[in-house]
């Protein structure tokens, strides 16, 4: 995937000319916490997402996956893609990729693993650090940052597509 191929994937709605994007903060005090966000995030999902998790080391990224899989029904362990770098969750009809970007040496690496296969409507992709993967990676609908404050943690929640917006309402009206 080329920087040609940030455009919507199959399934995602481009933002209107003229339209802002929708952001919502939030706040997890615990691990708890961040298990039942992403628990929202996931039933809001049914219908496919991109969402990108970025964040230091320990925030709690594969946290706020694991509340994700919950959320869709995946009731089976969660394992950090670190090292396998895609880690595939078979979630009754709906598709999940949970990314781990953190080791890959170079973007180009993703070329190789043969993403463009997982692209298809009602997919979930659940990228951390999309960073590095930029250019080779399509448009997120939704981009989740996670940042420590004390022994909470803030979360900015950005759509940027139409999808992402949707995630938003849902998420709120779950609250």
């Amino acid at each position: 995937m080329g920087p040609e191929d940030a455009s919507p994937s199959p399934g995602q709605a481009p933002a209107a000319a003229g339209e802002a994007s929708g952001a919502r903060i939030e706040h997890a005090p615990d691990e708890q916490a961040m298990t039942a966000l992403g628990e929202r995030l996931g039933r809001a999902c049914s219908g496919g997402a991109i969402i990108y998790l970025t964040g230091d080391l320990g925030t709690g990224k594969t946290t706020l996956v694991r509340g994700v899989l919950r959320g869709l029904g995946h009731r089976g362990p969660v394992r950090s893609p670190t090292f396998t770098l895609v880690e595939p969750y078979a979630v009754g009809p709906v598709p999940v990729y949970h990314l781990d970007l953190y080791r890959l040496g170079d973007p180009e690496e993703l070329e190789y693993l043969g993403l463009r296969d997982y692209l298809e409507p009602g997919v979930v992709w659940l990228v951390e650090w999309p960073e590095r993967g930029v250019g080779h990676l399509p448009r997120p609908d939704l981009r989740v940052t996670i940042e420590y404050r004390g022994t909470g943690r803030r979360l900015e929640l950005t759509a940027e597509t139409a999808t992402g917006r949707r995630l938003l309402d849902q998420i709120s009206m779950q609250a």
